[in-house]
């Protein structure tokens, strides 16, 4: 089998049938007849849990509508106006709405980019602001979550009479789904509170977060929302081409968990077993290592003990631009980074969350072949990667470990899609019933 990757002039690569055991891709939506627009429309006027927006929001209301960054799929320019139809016809004044970028610990958006993703009309038209995250003046903070994560929030939000949440819902290693409240936490949150609950989802493996609507970490950023205001969303869940297959608005809770159900559906693709070897680019988390790392936490999930994980990405921004310290520190087992945050070697908690989600694969569980001209040999070495400059070359490398028996699975859409072994897959589909 001849598999390609989304990335212009990466190499395709050939995989032996007899080896390949599995193909796995996020489905596509049979629903191709209905316009974005019309699903996007059907989801406002009939939200889950509460009244439509314009009958909601009163006119004299200040809108603060949280928007996700360049780093998520969400087609924020076809949803945006509608939003915008919305709030116009409940009488409010245009002056009086605000989008703030929803961008976590992630570098800013530059206006281009914003003129991408938001529209060049509601980019020209409307005040879009920048949440900095490591700027402690510009956060406020509000009381602690019962659990005792401290809770720090863009203090803009507090301005507002009526905060919406604009964002996607994919399964996630951090959440077990994105969108929802997570908008908000780590979307516009100081870097406390989300080095708290990112080091909370550390504690676990992936296969006991990715996918599951209730754990520890989705509850902590649901009373993160609820505390910081967040009193609608609008959600889409896309499918493997990025089309619009449902829109679910309303309440931040039930709202959110109806999208999961639609999500995993799309994103969940069976697996009969684990496999000696995965091959998964991370498309569309492409831009650096940090995003592309979606890659690896999907592949660990068809990952045997001992495999090795081929991850094909073109990292154009390198490793990490909020993060520089990940080249230096490198992935490492999980042992060794919590001993580093219990001697203060590493304060920064959601960085060192994110050197146990790949060190957990890479280290403690297998092999890592990293596969990325946006990351030099050297780089990728000192990361915890073995280097290959071919997706072919890391396949021959990948054989040289494992033997010519090995298994392979190819992951497409590696950054979305979600392994479900078949033991495991009806109860994946319980747990969010």
């Amino acid at each position: 089998m001849k598999v390609c990757f989304p990335y212009w002039g990466m190499e395709p690569l050939e995989v032996q049938d007899s080896a390949l055991a599995a193909y796995l891709k996020p489905k596509i939506s049979s629903e191709q007849n209905i316009s974005a627009n019309e699903l996007i429309r059907r989801g406002l006027s009939q939200p889950v849990g509460v009244l439509p927006l314009r009958e909601t929001v009163k006119p004299h209301y200040k809108i603060l509508i949280l928007v996700d960054d360049y780093t998520r799929m969400t087609p924020a320019h076809l949803i945006l106006p509608e939003i915008e139809q919305e709030l116009i016809s409940a009488g409010v004044q245009q002056i009086n709405i605000t989008l703030l970028v929803a961008s976590g610990t992630h570098r800013t958006m530059s206006e281009e980019e914003k003129r991408q993703k938001y529209g060049h009309r509601i980019t020209a038209q409307y005040k879009i602001l920048n949440h900095l995250w490591n700027k402690e003046e510009e956060l406020i903070q509000l009381p602690s979550t019962k659990n005792g994560t401290e809770v720090w929030v863009n203090k803009i939000l507090k301005e507002a009479d009526f905060i919406l949440g604009l964002g996607h819902i994919v399964p996630h290693r951090v959440s077990g789904f994105s969108g929802g409240a997570k908008i908000v936490q780590p979307g516009v949150c100081g870097g406390i509170t989300t080095g708290q609950t990112h080091w909370l989802s550390a504690l676990y493996e992936g296969s006991q977060i990715m996918g599951r609507i209730d754990n520890p970490i989705r509850n902590e950023i649901n009373e993160v929302g609820i505390k910081a205001g967040l009193q609608y969303i609008v959600n889409p869940v896309l499918d493997g081409e990025g089309n619009i297959v449902r829109c679910f608005c309303g309440d931040p809770i039930k709202a959110f968990r109806e999208g999961c159900k639609t999500s995993l559906d799309i994103f969940g693709a069976e697996l009969e077993e684990p496999v000696d070897i995965v091959i998964a680019d991370s498309y569309p988390a492409d831009v650096e290592l940090w995003q592309a790392s979606k890659g690896i936490y999907s592949a660990d999930l068809a990952l045997k003990q001992g495999g090795v994980l081929i991850i094909i990405t073109p990292c154009p921004e390198g490793i990490s631009t909020e993060h520089p310290q990940i080249a230096d520190i490198g992935y490492r087992p999980f042992k060794e980074v919590e001993s580093m945050v219990h001697n203060s070697e590493i304060k920064d908690l959601t960085m060192a969350a994110h050197l146990v989600h790949v060190g957990r694969v890479i280290r403690d569980k297998g092999v890592g072949i990293l596969v990325s001209p946006g990351i030099d040999r050297e780089k990728t070495t000192k990361l915890g990667f073995k280097w290959a400059e071919t997706p072919q070359k890391a396949l021959e490398l990948a054989f040289s470990i494992k033997g010519r028996n090995a298994s392979v699975a190819v992951l497409k859409n590696g950054g979305e899609v979600m392994p479900l072994l078949s033991s495991k897959l009806k109860k994946s589909q319980t747990d969010i019933a």
